[in-house]
């Protein structure tokens, strides 16, 4: 019961708020576009303090998370970590579905935000559009981050990187930094009922350049997949 309305709350907060942040980003965008960028960062903030406050969701990050050139890889389960990734890096540019960007209103928001539009049934010429879209983000300071999974997976499920990460990977000539993370152990995919508990990031070792595809995937994957046992996070930095 308890639990059930911990979820309630949270969806009428969190999406109620969200409403506003996406009129004030609209209206601020008329005025200085780059404004866009600050807001996200304020509801991302808005989201984290949302799932700690009335979920019980605490954040803990696991290992030392550098900041620089590097293309960020996560495990994707939930929706948490879409939204939270701005509260872990300053303005990052995030691969998202091209569709999420025909949304009304949000994805005129993510279009001025700067995300970058994937095409998971296209060739040659979608990947040379993530490339350029992906190195100019890196070329502004921007951390570049991408679900190679496609979706959101089931806690413990780990299947098969999608094909465009190890394009993406040659192409931008990169070091990969592999996140694992447990949010679907408390906030699971379709689901209305959302857990308290910890949602742990497990920063892995840094991918360097250069490695061939197969080398460069098998190492990805079992780093983003390296708390799909674990029932318990353990020890680390917390974060909230």
């Amino acid at each position: 019961m308890i639990t059930a309305i911990r979820s309630l709350l949270f969806m009428l907060v969190f999406y109620s708020g969200s409403l506003g942040f996406v009129l004030w980003a609209l209206l601020s965008s008329w005025v200085a576009p780059a404004s866009v960028q600050g807001v996200a960062t304020g509801w991302s903030r808005f989201h984290r303090a949302s799932a700690r406050w009335l979920l019980g969701q605490r954040v803990v990050v696991q290992g030392d998370l550098p900041h620089g050139p590097y293309l960020y890889i996560l495990k994707h389960e939930s929706m948490f970590e879409t939204i939270d990734l701005l509260c872990l890096f300053d303005r990052p540019a995030i691969g998202a579905k091209r569709e999420l960007l025909d949304i009304p209103l949000w994805g005129v928001i993510a279009r001025r935000y700067g995300l970058i539009p994937i095409e998971r049934t296209a060739g040659a010429s979608a990947l040379r559009a993530l490339r350029a879209s992906a190195a100019a983000a890196a070329a502004a300071g921007r951390a570049v981050c991408l679900f190679p999974e496609g979706t959101r997976v089931p806690h413990g499920e780990s299947p098969p990187l999608k094909s465009g990460f190890a394009g993406l990977y040659s192409l931008l000539g990169l070091p990969v930094v592999p996140i694992a993370v447990d949010s679907g152990r408390v906030s699971p995919r379709g689901r209305f009922l959302k857990r308290a508990g910890t949602i742990t990031y497990k920063v892995g070792e840094i991918i360097p350049t250069g490695l061939d595809r197969k080398e460069a995937e098998a190492k990805v994957h079992a780093a983003i997949n390296a708390l799909n046992q674990c029932d318990r996070p353990k020890s680390g930095l917390a974060s909230s």
